[in-house]
């Protein structure tokens, strides 16, 4: 949806009990040939091995066990976090551990721009990056001061977006 979405297109979903669904993905034509960009020095940059402890803060199970995997294959520790709730918990329980918040902005209850709020309130020390997959959300809302990842990201991504505020 959040692909179709900052595409400029649709998505059209068709479900019949029984049967199965169907995801129709509708996007514009291309207007003109894509740009040709030269080869960034950035990724290589991006991917010097990471440390300390990032708090993922995802609804999504399966999103934030994604989340935690790649941070671990650049090196970082990491514990995931359900909810902003369940987030708020761990950093009461264990302050200390944690060196930077990972959080989806999208989520159910207290979303990920009042979590860093009220983190930039409780630590104002500790980094929070903001990651989203839905443009509409950070077109209306942007980052708030706080970095900002738009999904999908890639490794390169994710990793330069922790290097730039540890």
């Amino acid at each position: 949806h959040g692909f179709a979405k900052q595409s400029g297109g649709e998505i059209a979903v068709d479900s019949e009990v029984g049967r199965g669904t169907t995801f129709t993905l509708y996007l514009p034509r291309a207007t003109s040939a894509p740009e040709i960009l030269p080869a960034s020095v950035e990724p290589a940059e991006a991917t010097a091995e990471g440390h300390g402890c990032v708090l993922v803060v995802e609804d999504n199970r399966l999103v934030g066990e994604f989340a935690t995997q790649l941070l671990q294959d650049l090196g970082y520790d990491t514990r995931l976090a359900l909810s902003a709730q369940h987030a708020l918990e761990m950093l009461r329980d264990r302050p200390e551990r944690f060196d930077v918040v990972f959080t989806d902005v999208v989520m159910p209850g207290m979303s990920g721009i009042d979590l860093a709020r009220e983190l930039q309130r409780l630590r104002p020390e500790l980094p929070v990056v903001l990651t989203s997959g839905y443009s509409q959300v950070l077109a209306q809302e942007g980052g708030h001061g706080f970095a900002l990842l738009q999904k999908p990201y890639t490794l390169e991504r994710l990793a330069l977006a922790l290097q730039r505020v540890g």
